[in-house]
């Protein structure tokens, strides 16, 4: 059952009654619902960017999310951190996953293009198919287009490198795909995106499907994810009691996810065993890539992520990139801090050490020491997931949520900037999984003053083991409404 009616989290009641409070305070009703309907949706619909090397993809994206963030060098496989941005046309947010760059004879022409797309696939609402106009239709674009079928999701045809007039009889040619229509375009000097982003934006759906898989009394999506030989299938086979992956001392033995029905306390729960993500996404062999994207695709579907790092190691750039990857995903998370039994007294100190300044950013995360090899603390693992799913699921009413911030605003008032002492009005609560929370403010609120309020609603409310978004809507006008 959905618990978002179309204004977010809200009751009808407890809605009028809020609507009631911001006229009051003279903010436009129409600017209230849409910031409670916007926060209220949730993960933003996906659009993957897809199509054969070099055609321009990465510029694409560049010009889309509008800013040099995909980094784009003439030969296909240049490296990259990330593959999803954030981007914005005409008032509505969505993402943009780039799969540009791929190793295209790895493992073979179709079954390479196939594995690329297809991970990109999986994770979107949307395709964005992206053509050379200049070169035509190909046989890996043809192979890219029967993908495109068999998945089933809407699709848009970009044309790219149509530069000028003499190139929109190249991008008409590109019909004969039965893509329905290409879009001219030139990722390069921006001509044509426009139009191409409208159609984008008619093909995503306001708000995304609920892609969790877990209707009512399914189990609950675990993804267990962290750096390659960290320990993810040792642990999986441990839960489990038996062999169920492969485990190898070689690093990225795991190619696919493996999805497991496993009953633990009395309660089944479907565990997903991801590849680990690498560092240079776009160096990788192409099976190590498809990996990385495999296991993004997991995150998008999982409703927890269990993250692993291995004790005997230094916390890394890896696993903090890792780390970021899950709760910008906004999944509920748990850490497990696995290999503990391998510690001695000095390495465990400093261990101590490095999580107090490497983790900061998941304090909140519930924290298990385990070991995937022996089975210590293993009875540790599922009260810390329903812990970060509980939180996950948390509700704040209104009414006491507003009571709340008075009493910050009263104890914590914003500093005084330029004369001026922004202050919190009133807020609600627009959504959960995670929770997400809108604040209505007479002026802009710093940074600083809006993670304190974070930290205060984790004191206050909980929410351990969840990513907290907080969003905020400056009033435009002083006047009050009667």
């Amino acid at each position: 059952m959905n618990d978002q009616h179309d204004h977010g989290a809200l009751g009808d009641a407890e809605y009028a009654e809020f609507m009631e409070l911001a006229a009051e305070e003279g903010f436009d009703v129409d600017e209230v619902e849409g910031a409670i309907e916007e926060a209220g949706h949730g993960p933003l619909p996906v659009l993957a960017v897809v199509g054969r090397p070099n055609v321009g993809k990465s510029t694409l994206v560049n010009r889309i999310i509008g800013r040099r963030e995909a980094v784009v060098e003439d030969k296909p496989g240049v490296t990259r951190d990330r593959v999803t941005y954030e981007a914005e046309w005409a008032g509505r947010r969505f993402k943009v996953v780039d799969t540009g760059g791929w190793e295209q004879d790895v493992l073979g022409i179709d079954a390479s293009v196939a594995a690329q797309a297809e991970y990109a696939i999986e994770a979107a609402d949307a395709c964005l198919f992206v053509v050379d106009s200049t070169v035509g239709a190909t046989d890996t674009d043809e192979a890219v287009v029967k993908l495109l079928r068999r998945a089933g999701k809407p699709v848009v045809l970009a044309a790219n490198k149509v530069d000028g007039q003499s190139g929109e009889a190249d991008a008409a040619m590109l019909w004969s795909l039965g893509l329905g229509e290409p879009f001219p375009v030139s990722s390069l000097h921006g001509r044509g995106t426009g139009d191409l982003l409208d159609e984008v934006l008619r093909k995503l759906p306001e708000a995304p499907e609920q892609r969790f898989g877990n209707a009512v009394g399914g189990p609950r999506r675990i993804a267990l994810i962290g750096r390659p030989n960290v320990g993810k299938s040792s642990l999986l086979n441990k839960v489990a009691g038996e062999d169920r992956v492969v485990v190898n001392e070689l690093a990225g033995t795991t190619r696919d996810p493996v999805d497991e029905l496993i009953e633990l306390g009395g309660v089944t729960w479907k565990f997903v065993d991801t590849a680990g993500i690498r560092k240079k996404v776009h160096l990788q062999a192409g099976a190590d890539y498809y990996a990385s994207l495999r296991t993004a695709a997991a995150i998008e579907k999982a409703e927890v992520a269990v993250i692993l790092i291995d004790t005997t190691d230094n916390i890394s750039v890896q696993d903090q990139r890792i780390i970021t990857t899950a709760v910008e995903s906004g999944r509920a998370i748990v850490i497990a801090y696995n290999k503990w039994d391998e510690l001695d007294e000095e390495r465990r100190y400093y261990l101590e050490r490095e999580i107090e300044t490497e983790m900061q950013q998941v304090a909140w995360a519930p924290r298990v020491n385990v070991s995937a090899k022996t089975g210590r603390h293993m009875e540790k693992l599922v009260p810390a997931i329903e812990t970060a799913l509980a939180g996950w699921e948390t509700r704040v009413p209104t009414g006491r949520l507003n009571s709340f911030l008075g009493e910050i605003v009263a104890s914590h008032p914003h500093p005084v900037r330029g004369g001026k002492q922004p202050r919190i009005l009133f807020g609600t609560q627009a959504g959960t999984k995670p929770p997400r929370f809108v604040l209505f403010a007479s002026g802009f609120l710093e940074a600083g003053y809006r993670r304190f309020i974070e930290r205060r609603l984790r004191e206050e409310f909980g929410f351990e083991g969840t990513p907290i978004h907080i969003s905020v809507r400056v009033r435009e006008k002083r006047g009050r409404k009667k």
